[in-house]
């Protein structure tokens, strides 16, 4: 499901040129769920926009579910990311002024979902926000709008999921649905890719790599 070879990112920054990724080679294959983790400015964020089609390596080559996105126009790799890929991130991202059923089905704008509505009130019960289905996120706790997000990243049915520190904010309690419900994605058959410094994301992983310099060290 993903496939990323030799990969390098560079950026030109006030000191010179800047190494983010230093020839990273993984693969995440079907019912896998993989943690990334590494001291801050290791390259792991770096390396989940890659793989999501948001940012173009410098060299490397980078195959999710069996294409290159780079490859693509833009028009055909953003419609590549609607139909493939699924985002999480810690700051959830969330449309002040839609309600929590409406920014669930904010997807199906980029992409049609025949079976939106029903997706998405299965979604709303199944990370526990049925009840709040018609507040806006101004109204919801720290958690809700974080399994919101999750939900929203589901819409579509992606085949990978990319989530950056996505229990950062979380308790406990909250942080382990978020957790679960990545787990749950990898055993239907996903592929997940998770940037984290969260202990508990062991207890879920299937694999955890260690980067470090913008290298992985051990996996």
């Amino acid at each position: 499901m993903i496939a990323v070879e030799n990969l390098c990112k560079r950026f030109s920054g006030p000191s010179g040129i800047v190494q983010a990724l230093d020839g990273v080679s993984l693969q995440v294959g079907e019912g896998e769920f993989v943690a990334v983790q590494g001291p801050s400015g290791c390259g792991k964020t770096t390396l989940l926009l890659i793989v999501g089609a948001l940012l173009q390596p410098t060299e490397g080559r980078v195959c999710v579910g069996g294409a290159n996105p780079y490859e693509l126009p833009p028009d055909a790799r953003a419609r590549f990311r609607a139909q493939t890929i699924g985002f999480v991130f810690q700051q959830f991202h969330l449309v002040p002024y839609l309600t929590v059923r409406e920014n669930i089905l904010a997807p199906q704008l980029a992409l049609s979902v025949p079976d939106a509505p029903q997706r998405a009130d299965a979604l709303l019960r199944r990370f526990q926000l049925a009840d709040r289905a018609r507040h806006t996120p101004d109204a919801l706790s720290t958690g809700e709008r974080q399994r919101t997000a999750l939900a929203r990243a589901f819409l579509n049915r992606p085949k990978v999921l990319l989530a950056d520190e996505p229990t950062g904010n979380l308790d406990g309690d909250n942080a382990e649905i978020v957790l679960r419900g990545l787990a749950d994605f990898a055993r239907e058959g996903g592929a997940v890719l998770l940037v984290t410094h969260d202990v508990r994301a062991a207890q879920y992983a299937s694999r955890i790599l260690r980067m470090k310099d913008g290298r992985i060290l051990s996996d």
